[in-house]
Parts: C-alpha cells; structure tokens; sequence
C-alpha cells in the first residue's frame, strides 16, 4: 500500500515528544512523495510541522482505530510499535484503573501503589476452571492457564516474574502462590497450603529491606517449585535462593534500611523474653541507624514480628530455636557497635576497649571468650609451610573484618532458614508435577553499580535469552500449525553478550583469575579487562573519565560499573580465627549447626600477603584445612553454577511471563510516567515480543470472525457462495493486491502489521458511504413530512380565516337588526314614560285635594272629644287621692301592732336559746341518717364474713373432693390397664394355640370361603357406604343441633347478663344520686349551722366562750366527714363489685365461645375420620377394614355420647358457676378461685378411654432393637417404596418411639435412641450428599421431629392449636426441648449440604444462562467492536429455569415448609445474581448497553418465575437488586452531570468499586456511542464517596456467603393414634402400645 494512502488527511499518527515521550497529532494535509514536512494538529489544537529526509524519509508511527483502544492483549493491536504499546498502558491505566495487560505470552502488571479489591477469595474463585481468553487480564489468570496445562499435559510450569525493585514482583509472586494453596488445595496435610503461605513473610523479614525505590525491595532471588500429586493436590514445595545482598548488612546508603527483622526486634524489645538480648531502639545500633530512617509509615514492626514468628510456628520451628535464632540476630546488631581504636597515629594497629558493653553483649550471646573475641578482631593469623604468624589489622581492616563476620553469620542463618522451610514443606508423597514461582531481581541500574548489580543484570541477560528463544518457538509453532509459508525471523540475539560475560576470559573468568592473584586489586583487573575485550567485543566499552570502570551494552541499555570491591565481595573471606571461636562455643544448638566442628561451613582463608611493620613468628603449627569446598569457590562461580541450573530447570517447564512495571518514582497511586514505563518495558522485554510479532504476522482473525466482521465490504456474488473460507480468500485478494501482506492458514487470516487498520478504515468507509444513503432517504423524508406538514397548516390558515369573516358578516346583520329593534323599543319606552307623568301628577292632585278635607273634618271632631276625656281625668284624680290617705291609715296601724308582737316573741326566743336541748332538736335529723349510714355498713360486712367463711368451707370440701376423685380415677386406670394387658395376653395364647392345630385343616375350606365372601364383601362394602352416609349425616345433624343449642344458650344467657348488666347499673345511678343528694344535705347541715352559731353569738353574746363553741363546731365537722367517708367508701365498693361482675360474664362468655370452637374441631375430626376410613377402605382389605370400621363406629357412637353427657355436664357446671358468682360477688378472691376452676374444667380433655385393642400412639422398641429400627426408617428407608405414606413418617415414628420411653421413665432409652437417630440421619445425608431429593426429605424429617418435640413438649405455648386428643397424647414425665437444639444444629447443616447441592448443579449454568445466551434474537450480547465470537452456550435461560424448577418440585414434594423453601430460594437467587454479577465485573467486553439489556430481560424472567412459584415474598427479590442495577447501569446514558446524579440515586445496591468497574470496563458500540469520560467517571466516584462513609468496599460478591436460616413451628395435624404405617416398612418387631 502506498504511503501516500496510508498518511492521508486526517490520519492520526505519533510524533516524538521530549516530555511525554509519544505524542499523538493528526494530519492536516495529507503526505506526497517527497515533501521535506508534515504538516500537523496536535491534541490541543495547537499547529506542528514533522521534518522529513526527502531521500530517506522517516514518516511517523500511525495510530491505531479508535476501537482497539484499550485492547487486553498488545498483540492485538494493528500497529504494533512503541507509542501504541505506551498509549494502551497507560489509557487501560488511567482511565479503566486497569492494571494487567497481555503482550502476547507476557502479563504486564502495573504496580498501583494503592490496596485493590481484585485479590479476594471469590476473584479467585471466579478465575478458577475459566480459560485465559475468556477473563479480563490478571495474575490469577495466568496461574490458572499454569494450573490447568500442568493438569491436562502433566508437565511441569513455571511463574517468570521480573521487574524493577518497587515494580510489585513480590506482590504478584505472593498472590501467585495464594492462588495455588486455595485452588490446588492440599492433599493428606490439611495446612500444607498455610505453609506454603507462611513462608512468605518469612522471607520478607529476612531478605526484603526498604530502598530509595521501594519500601519492600527484596534483595535476593528466589524460586518456589510447588509440588502436586497425581489428583493435582498439593503435597510440598521447595525454595531456592539466589544472591543474598549481604553488604546491605553492614552498610546502607541515606533513606534505605537494613533488613526488616532487625527493625522487628527492636520494635518488640520490651517483650519478657527479649528482655536478656539487651535490645532497644533501631538508631541505638549501628547496622540499623546509618541510612537515618528507622520507621516506616503504614508499617507496624511488633505486628510483622508477630506474624513472622507465627509463621515460624506454623512450619514447625519451636519456641526454643526462634528464641536461639532472635540471640544470634541480637549478637549482629551488638557486633555492629563494637568500637575498634587505633594504638598509634600510624594506624597500623588497634584494640578494643575491654569495657565495651556491646562487646560484652556479643560474648555473653553467643558464649564466647571476651578476650578471644577482642584478640581476633585486631590481629589476623598468617600461615605458611613452616611458620604460623600473627600479624595485627589497622582500624579499617579490623571493621572490615568485623562486618565480613557479621555477614557470614547472617549469610549461614539465611541459609539455615532455608533450609527449615524447605524441611517443612517437603512433599509428604509422591510428586507428579510441580509449578515454579520466580521472583527475581530486574534488570537495575543505579548512578554507582557494583558487583550485585553486575550479578543481576548477568541473570537477566539470560532471563531474556531464554524469553526470547520461546517467543520464537511459540512464533514458529504457529505458523507450521497453519502451514504458512514463513521465513526465519530476525530479532536481537543478546548471546554476544553473554559470551561477554561468562565465556573463557570474559567478565567474570578474569575476576575469578585475579581473585587468585597473591597481590590482584581492582585496578589490575580493570585493566585486564581493557587489553582483552576493549577492542574486541563490541558490548564492551570503556568510560572517558575513569580508568576503574567499565560499560556493559546490555539488552536494555548500557550500564556503567565500578570496579571497586569486586575482588573483595566476590572472595566474601572472613578470618577463619572468628569462625572458630564460634565453633568453640557450646551454649546454642543454633550455632552448633550454623558452625560444624568438622569444618562443613569453614570459610576460604586468605591467599594473600599483607605488609605491616609488626610480625610475630610463632612454632609452625598447622591449621585444619577447610573442606567446605563450596564456599571455597568464588560467589560469582556460585551464582554462574545455580544460574545454569535455574536455566535448565526453566527450559525443562513451560513458562508463563509477569513483567512488572513501575509507573512512578514517588510511589503515587495512580500516577503514569511515560518516561520510566518506556525504560522498563525495553528493559523486560515487552517491546522484544512486539518487534518479533510485528516483523511476521502479528494479527490473527479465525475465518468466522473476519466474515462477521467485514461482511460490509463484501459483496452479493461473494456471499452467495457457502464456503466462508473462499469467500474470505476473494476479499482479500480484492481488498490487498499483495499476498505478502497476508496469508491464509488451516483456521485463520494471518495479517501484517497495518493491514487490519487498512480493512477497518475501508469498512468505516463502507459505513459512512451508507450512513449517507441512510440520511439522504431520512432527511428526503423529512423534508416531505416537513412540506405535507406546512401545506396541512395552510389549508388550515385558510379555512379558519374564511370562517372568520363569514362570522364578522353574520355578527354585522345581527347588530343591524338588533339596533332596529332597540330603536323601537326605546321610542315606545318615551311615550309611555310621557303618559305615566302626567297620570301621576293628577291622581297627586286628587289626593291632596281630599287630604286637606278629611283633615279639617277631623280636627272639629278631635276638639269636641278633648273636653269630654278632660272632665273624666278630673274626676277620677279626686278619687284616687281620698283612697291612697285611707290606705296610708290602716298600714300604720299594722306596723305597730307587727312591732309590738315582734319583740314579744324575740323575748321568749331569748329565753329558749339559753338550753342545749333546743340546739339539739336542731341536729336531730342529721344523726338519725348518719346511724342509718352506720348500720347498713355493719350490716355489709357481717355479711361479707359470713360469704367468707361459706367460701373457705366450699374450696375445702371441692379440694377433698377433686383430689379423691384423682386418686379413685388414678387407681381404676391402672386396674383396667393391668386386667386388659392380661386379658389379650390370655386371648392371644389361646388364640394362636388354636390357630396353631386348626390352621392346616381351614387352609382348603377358607380358599373356598374367600371365593363365596368376595360375592359377600362387595354387598357388604354397599350397606357400609351406606352406613357411613348414615353416621355421617347423623354426626352432622348431631353438631348442628349442639351448635343452635350452643348459640341459643348463649344469647339467652348473654341477654340475661345484659339486663342484670343494666340493673346494676341502675342501682349504680341510684347510689350515685343518693351520695349526691347526701353531700347536698350535709353543705345545707353546715350553713345552718354556720347560721345558728352566728344567731346563737349574737343573742347569747357573752354567756358562752368562743373556744367551746369552736370545738364544739369541729367535733360536729370531725362526724359529718366520717359519715360521708363512710358513703364514699360504699360507692366505690358498689362500683368494683359491678365491674369485677361484668369482667366475670365477659369470661364466662369467652368460654362458652371456646366451647362452640371445640365442638366444631372434634366435628371436622370426625370428618377427617371418616375420609381416612374411606380411604382405608379402597386400599387395604376388605374383611379387615369392614372389621375395624364397625368398631370405630360402634367407638364414634360412644365417644359422640359421652361428649353430649359432658356437655350436659359443663352446661350444670356452668349454671353453678353462675349461682356462685352472683353469691359471692364482694368477695374477689372466691370469684378467682372460682373461675379458674370453670376455666380448668372447661380445657380438660374429654376422658374418652381407648376401646381394647386400640392404637394409643406409642410405639416400643427394645434396646437390641434400636440398630434395626435405625436401619428400617433412616439407613434403608425409602418414600418411593411406600406409596401413600407422609414423607415425614420417619419422624412421627421416631416420636412415638420417644412417647413409649418416656411413659416408661426410661431416660437412658430416650438418649440412647436419640443419639442413634442423629447419628444414622448424618451418615445418610454424608452418603447422599449429591442427592438433592434424600437431603430434602430428611431436613424435612428433621424438622418435623423438631415441631413434634416442642408440639408435645412442656410448653404451653407449643400447644395453644393442639386438639383435645393430641393434649393426651403429650410427654408426660420428661421434656425433650433440649434436644432441640441438637436437633436444630442438624437441621440447619442439613440445609447448608441442601445449598451447596443446588449451587453445585446451578453454578455452571449460571453464566451461560443470564449472560451468553441470546434470550432476545437479534440482540448480539457482544459489543460490536469485540471481534470474537462466542460459541453457542451450554445452557440457557429455559435451561436454568428448569432447574429452579426442579429444584422447588423436590422441596414441594417432601413437604418442607414453605417458610425453609423461601429461605432455600432466597439464597439460591443471590448465589445467580453473585455470580453473575461477579462475571459482569471480571469481563470487560460484558460491559455493553446490548448485554445490559439482554440481563435486565433474563432477570425479569426470574422475577416472573418467582411471582408464579409464589415466592415473591421470600426476600429473593431483593438478592436480585445488585444484578438489576447493574444492568439499568450499562443502558443508562453517562454523559452530563444529572446522568451522575442520576446513576449515584439508582446504584444503592451496588458498592462504589462495583460502579467504578463497570463505568470503566463499559465497551461503547463502535460508531454509536462516545467512551466514558475520565471526568464523568471522577464525578460520579466523588458523589459516591460522600454519599457513602470511606472504608474498604468488596469488589466481588462473596457467594460462599449463607444468609442465618430460621426454622418456624408448625403444629402438626396428625393424629398420633390415626397415623398410617404402611406394612412394607416392616415395623413388626416394634410393639404397638
């Protein structure tokens, strides 16, 4: 393709960018062959030019379409180059919060710097059985694509896992082995898995530190084989390590720490038992303090030693030994602060100060000499062939030579701690495969590198080797599958390179000949390098400024070393004088095995001279050769060895890749330098699978998915064809002229780079060119619909305008007309107004006129009458006058004789006033009524002692009675009981006696009789139906007329009680009134006499003292209070005693109800009786049944007539009652008494003794018996064998069993033969537990058994429903309700096995059926731009359906109660919702407005399935909620801010993380729909976050979760003593009681 094509105008492509590294701009004039320039528009509109070598021009990266954006595999990507790679990264990144992405064979995992809800158990669950394609990228994906090969090819895999430090290799190797130990399991040692886990922080404590770039560095290598049995189980694991950083030790750089147990001691020195190691805090020692940071943020030192010591527990290393082991690390720190001084100014020697703690410390630890261990430090032993000599160390070689002992310590302990890992997790079996974790150091490189990092970067090199020789591999494999034409591939071999380094004379052979050397140094083996590789290999080059150093041309880069300290930390020499002393010491068995005497661990002594002034020549004694000849050898011949060894172990697997990339220096969350990721990725090889990819055929579409992908470029000849593959040929060769930019395999298109972003830019043409036809017919047609519409509304304008004026006209002539009529009107209106005037004023003038002579006669008459009334007026005034002086006379004469008897009578008043008597008879008629009060109280309450003592004497005599009445009862029943048990023994033996000797003789008479009774039977079966319609008719009649009695008695009655109710409260009234009338009295007693004390003051004046009258006055007060307390007192008497009454009719009525109940109960029962009998009937035989119907008649008939006897017995009984409660109506306490001996005798159970022969309801097992009946009605116990029977009859069985022991006070009986039920339950639900059906039936058993036992029980409240006969047939001696806790606990494990069944059968239908499945044809669940085509599902919506179904016909069919089956539902639905839930959120390309709603269909359906099962109640409609929110998520639109308003209202279900994922993973429809923004995504978190308190939030929903289950009561219906047992059970060895 032309490249003029390929950058036309509006083409995106990346230009380089000295900031972001990759910039991304697009074409604003399109490219012609040889412009020297590009012209370009940048992202923020800014305008560029690209400079171009017209001779050779460099045209910029193009940009990949906008619908590969975002990509989970690089690979698939059609331009494959560095700025593409960069840009997906970080868009997944930043704005998906999406961390793990695939390069092909290579996970990328971007560390986050921030804790994500990714790694739980139920992500891990998710990933577990699921292909590597199928889920969003992730480390568990990898694992579980290792997992799975080991199982199905058997062959070894191994984990790569490579990155900077601070990149998160550790994190992800952690995770890795987490994901084995839950998914693999263990096999024979239930906590392998927990030690395999425990041995990470472990390794943490003692290998990882805190660096300038990661505060968890760990600084060796390590590599976890975990090994698996046959069944794939995990039975060991083993670890190797590789290059500790032992200098790290004794030195560490500014803002770096040393090891992190170190810190972890220091942190716990206040401990008892580290009270003796002499601790305190980190910057008190000199190995912990120099890099001047002793504490970390978020880190909790106590806490991590805590754990790490656990962790030591947990694999098997004792209290003691981690004891020893914390000595030794003490003894390190103690080391380290030993001060060294030099003797003289010259230095060339030095001492340690005798006094010095730390030294004193170090000795006592490790039990050793101080004097030795001061001595040693300073000097140095030099042997030769003759001579020992003794030679002192300057200040600096004695540090030195203190910190090389502090190492090797250390280094031996690390070894050791290996060791005991390896010795705990070692394999308890045989070992089929394993998988091995590496975690090592990536490639590193800092302003000053020394020989660690020389070591490093030497394994990476061959890391990336091996990496790049099995990308090849895997690239050639894919092409001789496809059979296409290939040619080798050209990639960057880097085997010059490590040639470089460990070939003859390279690198490290010339460091190991130098180490040899009696006087080599650094600078002598740096300029050995120089004359051998300096103009030799091209990776070798040497630095400008420095003669002591080195560049190497790695794979990633060129690094710069210095060669100072090689020699030294590659000959790691310690003076073997110090190793002996610890030898010597015999105080730690640690020690002992760090330190054998035999010289195992002896280091390699000093080859070369030194030069002092001071030698001291001593008798030649020879010194024990060292044997350990491992340590003898170099560290870099040691890492060359275990590093080929580590290759072949790799090459031997198949390896999985995790690059780590570190996206920021400051450890930000979230945070993307372009800069630092670019260097990483050259650096792990990232880009060296792009480059092999891209030079051959880096895209790769299967035939099926490029026929439904670019099915719009083809055209109608070429779809007419069958074959795919042929069609898909012609395309290609019609679209790309030239076959060399694709070739077609057995079962893909394999593509050139660029080739696939040629065929979508022709597609998106092919659409656009349509979606302009589309609009031209849309806008022809709306431009019409726009025409039709304007000429509608002109017609319209129109009419209505006509109509306008043809009113206007029409309004005119009305008004024409109606002024013609006004007109009219208004003239006639004046002339008759005219008229009117002039009528009036005539007839004015009529009327005054004969006014004025009427008036005049009237005045003559007026005059004349005045005289005559003036005369009359006179005439009556003399009369009055002489009258009114006769009046005045008499009066006068009245007044003095009234006078003059007045003060006669007030004299004798004054008199009589003088005597008492007269006062008296003033107060006579009070007293009288106050002596009446008086003694009608008495008269009260003698009678009340009398009714008192009557009460007393008839609770006496009912007591004596009752309980004689018990004793004789009591006594009859043990009789009867005893006289029938040996009446049917005595019948029986002579019954089987008989049938014994007659049996052979009847056998041939009675096939004869069998023949002629049939004939009988059926007449007689007639005459019984008709018997039965008989009895039946005769027992309803029966209840009927009991029932009108019952009502009519009780309405008399209740009218009776009204009317006494009413008379009373007449009598009520009256008293009311009288106290009334009584306190009226007593106000107008007391202001008489108020009235007389002040007449009797005032006419007596001073004859009687003020203080008698005074008490004479209260005394009289004082009797009148009393008298009308004493009325009070009666009133409210009166009125309690009415009310006790009325409360005491109310009962009695509440009684006669619950009688009217029992009698309808006991009528339905006999109901019930005879539908049984009925059914028995047709069932069983006829003789026998004909038999036992009459006598249950003859039994119905006896029990109906003592029922009526009882009845008319209650009815007395309740008369009686009466009679007494009115008798005794003041006194409270007999009224009580007496009801609750109405209420006791009304809820006792009619004594209806069983006819002889009758079932009782108990059934007795003996004790040799228990194994049989367990077997019978448990172990072997079958519903489908007895047809007919109540799945719950197990249970009644076991109970009625129960009922025989406890009639018995067997207590023993009743334990034993309970433990034996639960046992035998549990062994049949553990050897059914796949068997939904069998553990149905026996939670339902359970329960039942539990209902009976509390039904039965001692509780009253258990029995408020229970019948009369179900009363008789409760325990009597012992309560069993504290079985029901056991009972309880095994029901709810029960239903817990009853859940795990069902969500084993459903949990694969789950996804396939609410997510893959196209319930809505047409409806594609995949968006658009996802070119993978899912096959058909496994199940579908119909399919899981179904199984619900199922699922509740078992439940339904064993009877289990409706209150469980809703709970079982309940947390079914959420396991669906859960995992489909939790499948949306881990799949990407799930998250689809289609998919969205495709889900809301299927749940709906679920809804409706609920609805009809009538479950919609059971709460499994709100377990569905999460589930349709999230769909409602996907179709809502998410693009203003109200939209975010919108979405925080409706997600109330789902947690934040929930709604972040599927915001970021949601998939727009290419060309439809705009990708989320980052900013609406921020919006809609933040109004979440205040919406909801901050905490961790879960991802995933944890389906393992068990909602509590709550088991209800029922009362059973069933009769005991009714229950049918069918024979095929074969109780007979059971005794029926």
């Amino acid at each position: 393709m032309a490249a003029a094509e390929l950058y036309a105008q509006g083409t995106r492509v990346w230009i380089p960018d000295c900031l972001e590294v990759w910039k991304s701009a697009e074409l604003t004039r399109g490219y012609e062959e040889g412009d020297s320039f590009l012209h370009l528009r940048l992202e923020d509109g800014s305008e560029s030019t690209f400079p171009l070598d017209p001779r050779c021009p460099q045209l910029p990266f193009l940009r990949n379409p906008d619908y590969l954006s975002g990509e989970n595999d690089l690979v698939a990507l059609s331009y494959l180059h560095e700025p593409a790679v960069l840009h997906t990264l970080r868009s997944r990144f930043l704005e998906t919060n999406t961390i793990y992405t695939y390069c092909g064979i290579i996970l990328v995992a971007i560390n986050p710097y921030k804790q994500l809800p990714i790694y739980e158990e139920p992500v891990i669950y998710a990933y577990s059985g699921q292909n590597m394609s199928d889920m969003d990228p992730h480390i568990f994906a990898v694992a579980e694509d290792a997992y799975k090969q080991m199982s199905r090819n058997n062959k070894n895999q191994s984990l790569i896992i490579s990155g900077e430090s601070g990149a998160g290799k550790t994190a992800s190797a952690k995770y890795a082995m987490r994901y084995f130990a839950l998914v693999g399991g263990s096999l024979g040692d239930s906590s392998m898995e927990e030690k395999v886990l425990a041995s990470s922080p472990i390794m943490e404590a003692f290998g990882n530190a805190k660096t300038t770039r990661n505060d968890n560095s760990s600084r060796f290598g390590k590599y976890v084989e975990i090994c698996f049995s046959h069944e794939y189980r995990i039975v060991g694991a083993a670890m190797k390590t590789y290059l500790l950083e032992k200098s790290r030790l004794a030195f560490q750089a500014k803002a770096e720490r040393n090891y992190h147990i170190f810190y972890q001691l220091c942190a716990s020195a206040a401990l008892p038992e580290f009270q003796g190691l002499g601790l305190g805090g980190a910057e008190s020692f000199h190995y912990t303090n120099q890099g001047q940071c002793t504490h970390l943020e978020a880190t909790d030192d106590a806490a991590d030693l805590e754990s790490t010591r656990n962790a030591f527990s947990l694999l098997g290393v004792h209290e003691s030994s981690q004891l020893e082991l914390f000595s030794l690390l003490a003894s390190i720190l103690h080391l380290g602060n030993i001060r060294l001084r030099a003797k003289d100014r010259h230095g060339e020697s030095c001492f340690a100060e005798p006094d010095d703690a730390a030294l004193g410390l170090f000795c006592t630890l490790l039990g050793v000499e101080k004097s030795q261990v001061s001595r040693w430090l300073c000097y140095r032993k030099l042997v030769t062939a003759s001579e020992t000599y003794v030679k002192p160390m300057s200040r600096q070689q004695a540090l030195n030579s203190r910190d090389a002992l502090a190492k090797h310590i250390y280094g031996q302990l690390f070894k050791w701690i290996v060791g005991r890992i390896n010795k705990a997790l070692r394999a308890s079996c045989r070992q089929q495969a394993s998988i091995g974790i590496l975690d090592i150091y990536g490639f590193e490189t800092f302003t000053v590198n020394s020989f660690e990092q020389f070591c490093i970067n030497y394994a990476n090199e061959k890391l990336q080797q091996h990496f790049n020789l099995h990308v090849f591999k895997l690239e050639q494999e894919e092409y001789m599958k496809e059979e296409i034409p290939w040619t080798f591939i050209d990639f960057c071999d880097n085997q010059p390179c490590i040639d470089l380094i460990e070939a003859k004379l390279g690198i490290l052979d010339l460091l190991n000949e130098e180490c040899k050397m009696p006087k080599g140094s650094d600078a002598s083996w740096a300029q050995k390098l120089y004359d051998k590789h300096l103009h030799n290999s091209p990776h070798f080059q040497k630095p400008k400024m420095s003669t002591e150093a080195f560049i190497v041309r790695h794979f990633a880069g060129k690094v710069e070393y210095q060669c100072s300290g090689f020699l030294e930390k590659n000959q790691d020499t310690v003076h073997a004088e110090l190793i002996g002393l610890l030898r010597a010491s015999k105080k730690s068995a640690l020690l002992a095995e760090l330190f054998p005497e035999e010289g195992d661990g002896s280091i390699a002594l000093p080859s070369r001279r030194s030069h002092g002034s001071r030698v001291t020549v001593r008798p030649g004694r020879r010194s024990l050769p060292a044997t350990d000849k491992e340590h003898r050898k170099p560290i870099s011949t040691q890492f060359k060895a275990s590093l080929h060894k580590l290759m072949e172990t790799l090459s031997s697997t198949a390896p999985h890749y995790v690059r780590c990339i570190k996206p920021n220096d400051r450890k930000r969350p979230f945070e993307f330098d372009a800069k630092r990721a670019v260097e990483q990725l050259r650096a792990c090889g990232v880009l060296e699978t792009i480059q092999i990819s891209a030079s051959g055929y880096p895209s790769r579409w299967t035939y099926v998915e490029f026929f439904s992908r670019y099915r719009a470029l083809m055209r109608p000849e070429e779809l007419m064809g069958g074959d795919e593959r042929q069609t898909c040929r012609l395309v290609l060769e019609r679209l790309l002229k030239d076959p060399g930019k694709y070739q077609c395999g057995k079962g893909k298109i394999f593509f050139r780079a660029g080739q696939v972003a040629f065929l979508e830019e022709l597609r998106s043409r092919r659409l656009r060119a349509a979606c302009v036809v589309l609009q031209k017919s849309l806008r022809c047609w709306l431009g019409r619909r726009h025409f039709l519409r304007m000429r509608a509304a002109a017609i319209c304008l129109q009419r209505f305008s006509r109509g306008f004026l043809a009113r206007r006209l029409a309004r005119h002539l009305r008004r024409s007309s109606a002024a013609l009529t006004l007109q009219k009107n208004f003239k006639m209106a004046l002339a008759r107004r005219s008229y009117l005037r002039t009528q009036a004023a005539a007839v004015t003038i009529q009327a005054f006129a004969r006014g004025m002579f009427a008036r005049r006669l009237h005045r003559q008459m007026v005059a004349s009458q005045k005289a005559v009334v003036i005369q009359s007026a006179a005439r009556g005034w003399l009369a009055r006058t002489k009258y009114l002086r006769v009046c005045r006379a008499v009066v006068y004469l009245q007044c003095c004789y009234r006078r003059m008897r007045a003060r006669r009578e007030l004299r004798r008043l004054r008199i009589e006033a003088k005597s008492v008597e007269h006062y008296k008879q003033l107060n006579k008629g009070m007293e009288i009524k106050v002596m009446q009060l008086q003694c009608k109280v008495d008269e009260q309450a003698r009678e009340k002692r009398s009714l008192s003592e009557q009460l007393s004497a008839l609770r006496a005599s009912h007591s004596e009675e009752v309980e004689r009445l018990r004793s004789e009862l009591r006594g009859l029943r043990e009789d009867k009981a005893q006289e029938k048990r040996i009446r049917e023994l005595q019948e029986q033996l002579q019954r089987v006696e008989s049938e014994k000797s007659s049996s052979e003789g009847r056998l041939g008479q009675e096939m004869e009789e069998l023949k002629q009774r049939l004939t009988e039977l059926e007449a007689m079966k007639s005459n019984l139906k008709e018997e039965k319609d008989a009895l039946n008719q005769r027992i309803m009649e029966q209840s009927q007329e009991l029932e009108d009695q019952l009502l009519r008695r009780v309405a008399a009655e209740s009218q009776e009680l009204l009317c006494q109710l009413e008379g009373e409260r007449a009598r009520y009234q009256n008293l009311v009134k009288e106290c009334a009338r009584l306190e009226q009295c007593c106000e107008n007693l007391q202001d008489e006499v108020a009235f007389h004390k002040q007449n009797l003051a005032e006419i007596l004046g001073l004859n009687r003292s003020p203080e008698k009258m005074v008490e004479e006055d209260s005394m009289m007060e004082e009797d009148l209070k009393y008298a009308y307390d004493a009325v009070r007192v009666s009133n409210k008497l009166l009125e309690s005693q009415l009310q006790e009454q009325q409360q005491q009719h109310e009962q009695e009525l509440e009684g006669l109800r619950l009688d009217v109940c029992s009698l309808k109960q006991l009528s339905k029962q006999q109901q019930s009786l005879i539908q049984d009998l009925q059914l028995q009937q047709e069932e069983g035989g006829f003789q026998h049944q004909i038999v036992q119907l009459k006598r249950e008649n003859l039994d119905l008939e006896g029990q109906l007539e003592r029922q009526e006897k009882n009845m008319l017995k209650l009815q007395k009984q309740l008369k009686t009652s009466m009679k007494q409660i009115q008798d005794l109506t003041a006194n409270g306490e007999a009224r009580l008494l007496e009801q609750k001996v109405k209420v006791e005798e009304m809820e006792r159970p009619l004594d209806v003794p069983c006819p002889a022969g009758a079932f009782g309801g108990m059934l007795g097992c003996k004790a040799e018996d228990e194994g049989r009946l367990i077997r019978t009605i448990i172990t072997d116990f079958k519903p489908q064998h007895s047809p007919g029977a109540l799945p719950a009859l197990p249970a009644y069985i076991l109970f009625m069993c129960f009922r025989h022991a406890d009639s018995g006070h067997e207590e023993h009986r009743i334990r034993s033969l309970f433990a034996a039920a639960v046992s035998g339950i549990k062994r049949v639900v553990k050897k059914h537990s796949e068997d939904l059906g069998v553990v149905a039936l026996w939670l339902a058993n359970t329960c039942c058994l539990i209902n009976c036992l509390r039904q039965y029980g001692g509780d009253q409240s258990y029995r408020l429903a229970n019948t009369p006969k179900q009363n008789q047939h409760c325990l009597r001696n012992f309560d069993l309700a504290s079985h029901c806790q056991s009972l309880g606990d095994l029901a709810i494990q029960i239903y817990q096995q009853l859940i795990r069944v069902a969500q084993k059968k459903l949990k694969p239908m789950i996804v396939a059926a609410m997510l893959e499945s196209e319930t809505i044809q047409g409806l594609s669940a995949r968006p658009p731009g996802y070119r993978k085509q899912p096959p058909a599902p496994a199940y579908t919506l119909d399919s899981l359906l179904q199984q619900l179904s199922s699922f509740h016909e078992a439940l339904g069919r064993h009877q289990l109660e409706p209150v469980i089956v809703g709970q079982a539902f309940r947390q079914l639905l959420f396991t669906i919702s859960g995992v489909a839930l939790n499948y949306l959120l881990l799949r990407r390309d799930a998250c689809s407005w289609s998919q969205g709603v495709q889900l809301r269909y299927n749940v709906s359906q679920l809804e409706e399935w609920l609805r009809a099962k009538d479950l919609q109640q059971s709460g499994a409609m709100e377990v569905l909620q999460p589930l349709i929110q999230a769909a409602q998520l996907l179709q809502v639109k998410k693009t203003t801010q109200e939209d975010a308003e919108a979405i925080c209202c409706l997600c109330t279900a789902l947690t934040t993380p929930q709604v972040m994922k599927i915001l970021r993973a949601y998939t727009p429809a290419a060309g439809l729909e705009e990708r989320v923004s980052p900013s609406f995504i921020s919006s809609v978190e933040n109004r979440l976050a205040e919406r909801a308190p901050a905490g961790p939030c879960q991802l995933l929903v944890d389906t393992a979760h068990l909602f509590p289950v709550h088991l209800p009561f029922s009362c059973s219906p069933v009769q005991l003593d009714e229950l049918c047992i069918p024979d095929s059970i074969n109780l007979t060895f059971l005794t029926w009681v």
